[in-house]
């Protein structure tokens, strides 16, 4: 069996509705675990092997960028491509800090710049803003001129934004973004509708932190900003008890269908730096969504978040 495509909104592209966040792939140096060469190299050909051709990151990722340059640059044409600016590129300290993000056309050019060194390749198929500023910053410091910029010189083919509240509906007013990368899963509804009207003004629409965190990492091994929600859920999930709906069906393929029935969205992005859990998620995408009485009743025991 295949797994199932969308058109990403106005951009035309399709992508396959399980994408890869390569956020995994960061290393230790951003607050990740090691990952070995081979380690990436086995994980990345997964993924494109079992026909996920999305791949999410950034050059806050850490070591992503370069592993992906290096173990699939050479499958280029095989995948979508998405990253992000605004990030910090300068040694800032300890990364685990966040530091600041800046939105200058400067900076904007240099992460471009960059991500294509690590990654091998001429073009990015869509570039995100990281962190979701305000438009006003955004004017100020003409981001999305900048983009436009780099558009018409082929660095980049589609603008993005990864987004959420408070600024995420000035973000879709604009109408200055082809795809949008929020927030959305079973245990955080918060931008339930915010995904029909990016979906409505003609954007793709891709979730994110959607189902692997909860359920893989510990609390205790995430940064301090990450580790209260991260507790909440693990808390919500126990409480919950969904073992009758998953019908045998491990918790994550319950979680990541729940995301699939949204019929707004066009792909989820999930990350593992583990070729057992790439092949378990691509087994769950390929089931599709889940059927009415158990997505409805999976709503109704965990809230709205």
């Amino acid at each position: 069996m295949t797994l199932p495509t969308a058109k990403l909104g106005r951009t035309g592209l399709r992508a396959s509705r399980l994408g890869y966040g390569a956020m995994e792939l960061r290393g230790p140096q951003a607050w990740g675990r090691p990952v070995s060469d081979d380690e990436a190299r086995t994980v990345l050909n997964t993924v494109l092997d079992s026909g996920v051709n999305l791949i999410d990151t950034s050059p806050d990722y850490g070591d992503a960028e370069e592993h992906i340059g290096r173990w699939i640059s050479h499958r280029r044409d095989e995948f979508i491509l998405s990253s992000k600016c605004g990030c910090p590129l300068a040694a800032a300290g300890d990364p685990r800090t966040f530091p600041p993000h800046v939105y200058t056309r400067a900076n904007v050019r240099a992460c471009v710049e960059q991500s294509l060194r690590r990654m091998r390749t001429d073009h990015l198929d869509i570039l995100m803003v990281h962190m979701s500023p305000s438009v006003a910053v955004m004017r100020a410091e003409e981001t999305i001129a900048e983009m436009r910029a780099l558009q018409d010189e082929g660095a980049i083919r589609f603008t993005g934004m990864s987004g959420e509240l408070p600024n995420l509906p000035e973000h879709i007013a604009t109408g200055a973004f082809d795809v949008f990368l929020l927030p959305y899963s079973a245990l955080d509804r918060s931008h339930e509708e915010l995904v029909g009207a990016a979906a409505a003004a003609g954007a793709g629409t891709i979730a994110r932190g959607s189902v692997a965190r909860p359920l893989t990492a510990p609390p205790e091994a995430m940064p301090e900003p990450m580790r209260r929600p991260l507790a909440d859920r693990h808390a919500r999930l126990a409480a919950a008890g969904l073992d009758d709906l998953a019908d045998g069906a491990s918790t994550m393929e319950l979680l990541l269908r729940f995301i699939l029935s949204h019929r707004d969205l066009d792909s989820v992005i999930v990350g593992s730096a583990q070729v057992a859990h790439v092949r378990a998620n691509v087994a769950a995408a390929r089931k599709g969504p889940l059927p009415a009485d158990v997505y409805d009743e999976l709503r109704d025991r965990l809230g709205t978040g």
